[in-house]
């Protein structure tokens, strides 16, 4: 393993917790931190894959070849192949039969509210899982409350802020942000808060990408 040199590098990753891709693109991130050691700081943003989607979510096959116009045998090899690459992550993914998708504008006030505390990433973590590992009710506030006590945060306030609408211009301030960048697909970062780099690139290609903003930053230095 490489040594740790430099300042940490800043990686801003706007993404939806109902995408797999992101979900993906952030454990290759991780699993290229780790291999070339050099320090990050991650910082999450908002963006909605379905803004529009009724509280009570879709069947995601039927929303997927809804939205997308793909057939059942793509659904299946698309499902086989994301929990391949989550298996090979150390991150599971796993589908189940009427697994269902949903708007996630209060998740995102949520994390917004974490973040004051300094656990947005942690709570975007357990987010993650709760979908992809656990497949858990994403739309049901009890159930999202429970994930966050589980990590220590207050879970009669996360129940307030789950079903009220604090947080909510906030979060709509940090969409439009970055929506007026050009950010229209997830996930998206934005690396030194000046390269962008879109979709799931492989532990590869992020652990490259690292490399050369470390050796960029110490040659500047």
């Amino acid at each position: 393993m490489a040594q740790a040199t430099g300042q940490t590098l800043r990686i801003d990753i706007v993404s939806d917790v109902m995408c797999p891709w992101c979900f993906v693109g952030y454990h290759q991130l991780r699993l290229a931190q780790e291999q070339t050691a050099i320090p990050i700081e991650v910082f999450w943003h908002p963006f909605e894959l379905n803004p529009q989607m009724a509280p009570e979510g879709e069947e995601l096959r039927e929303h997927l070849m809804g939205k997308y116009g793909i057939t059942v045998e793509q659904s299946i090899e698309a499902r086989a192949r994301l929990e391949a690459i989550g298996d090979e992550l150390n991150a599971p993914i796993r589908f189940t039969d009427g697994k269902r998708i949903y708007n996630t504008f209060a998740l995102h006030r949520l994390l917004h509210w974490a973040a004051e505390s300094g656990q947005a990433g942690a709570l975007k973590l357990a987010l993650f899982e709760a979908y992809f590992t656990d497949s858990k009710e994403m739309n049901d506030p009890q159930v999202m409350a429970d994930v966050a006590a589980a990590l220590g945060l207050d879970r009669a306030r996360a129940l307030e802020i789950l079903t009220g609408d604090d947080y909510a211009e906030e979060v709509r301030a940090k969409q439009q942000f970055w929506t007026s960048k050009g950010i229209s697909g997830v996930p998206a970062m934005v690396f030194e808060r000046q390269h962008l780099v879109t979709g799931a690139q492989g532990v590869e290609n992020y652990a490259s990408i690292l490399t050369q903003l470390a050796a960029a930053q110490a040659g500047a230095a």
